[in-house]
């Protein structure tokens, strides 16, 4: 890891850093500006965020859809989940970090997707709360997997 980071610090450079940074920070406000009508941002709303936006999987009109849900449906939608209920202190946290090298096109359709999830929601619920669907795994039962570590791949 510690290479990895100072190979990438290297590589860039000072003002690579710096260029990226800012990319980083724009992308985040660009997403946070675009969403926030949907999914509330409960820290931040009124001013710029860095590196990342933290919103809740809360929808209006969909009052049974856990941000969770909303991480799996994203799945479907060939994109990586963002991170779920974290930080603590936002009830339903959806913590979305984008990159710096992330393209306009990645993001506008990253967006898409978001609004169209917020809409399925209100919709047709059934859909997110059995996502995935084109993964190649189901939806695991969480609180069963928290309970029964499985810290090997050897089968029982």
């Amino acid at each position: 890891m510690h290479t990895r980071a100072y190979t990438y610090m290297r590589v860039h450079g000072e003002e690579g850093l710096r260029a990226n940074t800012l990319n980083a920070v724009l992308n985040a406000n660009y997403i946070q500006e675009k969403i926030k009508a949907v999914y509330p941002v409960p820290y931040g709303h009124e001013r710029h965020c860095m590196h990342e936006v933290v919103a809740q999987g809360k929808i209006e009109g969909a009052p049974d859809i856990r941000a969770l849900d909303i991480a799996k449906r994203l799945m479907d939608k060939d994109f990586h989940p963002p991170t779920n209920y974290f930080p603590l202190i936002v009830p339903e946290a959806l913590m979305i970090e984008p990159t710096e090298t992330e393209s306009i096109q990645t993001i506008d359709a990253y967006i898409a997707a978001m609004l169209e999830i917020a809409r399925e929601a209100v919709e047709t619920p059934e859909l997110l709360k059995t996502a995935p669907h084109n993964a190649p795994m189901r939806r695991m039962d969480e609180v069963k997997a928290a309970r029964d570590l499985v810290l090997c791949c050897k089968p029982d």
